[in-house]
């Protein structure tokens, strides 16, 4: 039987794939255990600069598979407690937490439906691209559920508390032209023009400063809970340790030269 998430690397770009596409790539037990492999190989991986996270077939992921969990339903309350809040601790938690300790640029490749942990697994990428067809919703409160993946942490981020709660409250759908005015994705793209597009610019990152790309990250992720003072910190350490490599001298040479830069990761 076929992985229901895959991890491929070819040429430094590691490919993560949701893989149910009969099944609009919704969230099954199987697929959060393959899912929590897939990041734990990615994460041990040394040859991997840019990540994509994408659907097989039309979508992206229409959220929970509700098949799953109609077979829970024969359960104690306390025992579906239990089997729940272990699925997400030991599967959907370390998945998210993976991704977001990436040092590398985090892409999600969106179309069709982004539902539910769809759309937290997207919010929890550094960059969304989405084609025109794509679709949104929350989608949680619809079966009486609260968030999970991090979509409490990352969604406010973005569009601001009271946002937040209305798109989880009322669950409603929106389109790309939505989710791009809020922030939710960074841009929208024909459907047709959708593997280009993030094709180009995968290219255009493999080709960028490695070692800044992670100090962003880093700054950018722990700048919500530091005081000025400690980001100020943190920013001149990491200022320093790029001041240190080789990207940083081929970078100021370049300038210097007229030339564009061609960056190593050194």
């Amino acid at each position: 039987m076929a992985n229901t998430a895959t991890l491929d690397v070819v040429d430094g770009v590691a490919t993560l794939t949701l893989n149910r596409p009969e099944a609009l790539n919704a969230l099954s037990l199987e697929m959060m255990e393959d899912l929590a492999a897939a990041t734990r190989a990615l994460k041990a991986r040394t040859d991997v600069e840019v990540v994509v996270v994408t659907g097989a077939g039309a979508h992206f992921m229409a959220g929970g598979d509700l098949n799953d969990f109609a077979r829970q339903l024969g359960q104690t309350p306390q025992a579906r407690l239990a089997t729940f809040k272990a699925m997400i601790v030991h599967h959907i938690n370390p998945t998210v937490e993976t991704l977001q300790s990436l040092p590398q640029p985090v892409i999600a490749k969106v179309r069709g439906a982004c539902a539910g942990f769809g759309l937290s697994l997207m919010l929890g990428c550094d960059l969304a691209v989405a084609a025109d067809d794509a679709v949104f919703t929350t989608a949680y409160a619809a079966i009486g559920l609260s968030a999970d993946g991090g979509m409490s942490y990352f969604l406010p981020r973005v569009v601001g508390r009271r946002k937040a709660l209305e798109l989880l409250m009322l669950s409603d759908r929106f389109k790309t032209d939505e989710a791009l005015r809020l922030g939710l994705v960074s841009r929208v793209v024909p459907a047709d023009a959708l593997d280009a597009s993030v094709d180009t610019l995968v290219a255009r990152l493999k080709a960028g400063p490695r070692h800044a790309y992670g100090e962003f990250k880093r700054l950018i992720n722990a700048s919500i809970d530091n005081q000025l003072e400690a980001q100020l910190q943190s920013e001149a350490e990491a200022f320093s340790r790029c001041s240190a490599t080789g990207d940083f001298a081929e970078g100021v040479t370049a300038f210097l030269d007229k030339r564009k830069p061609s960056f190593k990761g050194t």
